[in-house]
């Protein structure tokens, strides 16, 4: 069950103004809701870089390596000897390689953001409200029930259209 208080919010800049002033104050954890991605929300949480590329990498390197193995187990089960040239040559693999590392590099990309991103979600966040998807944005503090009041108080400062409290 969510605690804490829920604001919701009609303007980027008051949400922008709110999370500056939350990291500030450090009344507790915040999780915000957007209808689109804002680069100036963004910069105001202060996320750190995406663990997703690290997926991508692992998946690159995996379907390189698999395009040159496959390719040369080929030639090697297959052989096909033509004037006295080696059977397994590196250059003609690059494409195969190259090719695998793309697909298999992507795949384990929107693989990455499924499991980063928890998708799909079987259980709605009890804190989100429908207005967050169709133009509004939303904060949910979630924060021990004596400093309930001063996060209000401070999502009200910043500018917040409602808020109240999130049970």
């Amino acid at each position: 069950m969510a605690y804490g208080v829920v604001a919701n919010f009609r303007e980027l800049d008051a949400v922008v103004e709110a999370v500056g002033a939350l990291k500030k104050a450090s009344v507790g954890k915040f999780t915000v809701y957007s209808p689109t991605i804002h680069h100036e929300l963004e910069d105001a949480i202060g996320g750190g870089t995406s663990k997703v590329r690290r997926f991508t990498l692992i998946g690159g390197l995996l379907g390189a390596s698999f395009g040159y193995w496959v390719s040369i187990w080929t030639s090697e089960y297959w052989p096909l000897v033509v004037g006295g040239k080696a059977i397994a040559s590196w250059i003609p693999y690059t494409i195969i390689g190259f090719e695998m590392m793309v697909m298999v590099g992507a795949l384990s990309t929107v693989f990455g953001m499924f499991i980063l991103n928890g998708i799909p979600r079987i259980v709605v966040d009890p804190a989100y409200r429908a207005p967050f998807s169709h133009g509004d944005y939303g904060i949910h503090v979630d924060c021990a029930p004596d400093q309930e009041s001063a996060a209000m108080d401070l999502l009200k400062k910043a500018g917040a259209s409602e808020v109240q409290r999130a049970r």
